[in-house]
C-alpha cells in the first residue's frame, strides 16, 4: 500500500511542481509515449537478454512482494517456533522413530495440520523437515556443529534465490538512466534531420528528446531503484522465520531447557514480528 502511495505522490510531486512553476505538460504528455516506448522496449530486451524464463518468472514475482510486503506475518513466527519445539520435544522425549511419520509425511501428521499455513510454505516446511529426517537417519548422532553447517547452507541458498529478482530490479534501476539517454539521442538525430524547420518547431523536437532523459532519470531514481530498497526490506523480513527454526533445532540439540530454547529464537526476531515470551510459552500449551 505505501508503495502504491509514494508512487501517486512521486508524480503529483513532479508533475505538479512543474506546472505550478508555469512549464506547459502538454508537450512532455505528448512526448512521454513515445519515449517510454524506446526506453521500457529497451529495458524489457534488457532484462529477457540477461534471464531465462525463471529469473523472468521471479523478477515479476519481485515486483508482486514490494506490493504485497512481507510473506510471513507475527502468528507465523510464533507458530513455527511452537511447531518446531513440539518437533523437538518429541524427539527428546520418544526418540527417532516417534519423529520419522511426522518428518517424511508432514501433511498426514497431527502436529503438522494445527498449522495449515506453515504446511503450506514448502520452502520451510522442506528446511524442517529435511533437517529433522538427517537427524532420524543417522539415530541422532550427528554433532550438533555439522546440522548447524548443513541448515547454514540451506538457508543460505535459499536466500540467494529470495535476493536475484532484487538484484536485477536494482540493475534495473541502474540501466534506466543510460536508456533514457538513448532515447533522448534519438530524439535529437530525429532534430538534426529537420535542422531547416522554423525555431518553434525545432524547440519542441529537443524538448521532447529531453523527455527521454527526464523520464529515464525519473523512473530509475523515482520508482524502480526505491522497488529494490523495499524488495530488500521484504526479504529480510522473511528471512527471520527460517533462522527461528534453525535456532530452536540447533539449541534443543544443545540440550537446552525449552524456555531459554523458545527465547532464543523469539531474541533473534524483529520486533515487528517478535512475540512476548509468555504469548510463545502460551502457545505451545495450546492457549
Amino acid at each position: 500500500m505505501f508503495s502504491i502511495i509514494g508512487i501517486v505522490v512521486l508524480f503529483v510531486m513532479v508533475f505538479g511542481g512543474f506546472a505550478i512553476t508555469g512549464g506547459a505538460l502538454g508537450p512532455v504528455m505528448e512526448a512521454i509515449p513515445h519515449e517510454l516506448l524506446i526506453i521500457c522496449g529497451a529495458a524489457i530486451g534488457a532484462v529477457i537478454t540477461g534471464n531465462d524464463m525463471h529469473g523472468i518468472k521471479a523478477l515479476g514475482g519481485g515486483f508482486g512482494r514490494v506490493f504485497k510486503g512481507p510473506k510471513h506475518n507475527k502468528q507465523d513466527h510464533i507458530d513455527v517456533i511452537a511447531l518446531t519445539t513440539k518437533l523437538m520435544k518429541l524427539l527428546r522425549t520418544e526418540g527417532p522413530v516417534a519423529m520419522e511419520s511426522h518428518v517424511q509425511a508432514p501433511k498426514d501428521s497431527p502436529i503438522f495440520a494445527e498449522y495449515p499455513r506453515l504446511l503450506a510454505n514448502h520452502e520451510l516446511t522442506d528446511l524442517i523437515c529435511d533437517t529433522l529426517t538427517l537427524i532420524v537417519v543417522s539415530s541422532g548422532t550427528l554433532e550438533v556443529h555439522a546440522v548447524e553447517d548443513v541448515m547454514d547452507n540451506a538457508i543460505k541458498q535459499h536466500l540467494l534465490a529470495m535476493d536475484h529478482p532484487q538484484h536485477a530490479i536494482q540493475n534495473l534501476a541502474d540501466a534506466l538512466p543510460a536508456l533514457g539517454i538513448v532515447a533522448a539521442v534519438l530524439g535529437v538525430v530525429k532534430t538534426m534531420g529537420s535542422i531547416d524547420k522554423p525555431p518553434s518547431i525545432l524547440g519542441a523536437m529537443i524538448g521532447s528528446a529531453l523527455v527521454g532523459t527526464f523520464m529515464g532519470v525519473l523512473l530509475a531514481y523515482g520508482m524502480v531503484a526505491p522497488m529494490a530498497g523495499r524488495l530488500k526490506q521484504v526479504n529480510e523480513a522473511d528471512e527471520q522465520i527460517f533462522h527461528a527454526v534453525k535456532q530452536v533445532i540447533i539449541a534443543s540439540l544443545h540440550g537446552w531447557p525449552q524456555p531459554l530454547v523458545v527465547e532464543s529464537a523469539r531474541s533473534g526476531l524483529s520486533h515487528d514480528f517478535r512475540p512476548g515470551l509468555s504469548e510463545l510459552l502460551d502457545a505451545l500449551r495450546g492457549r
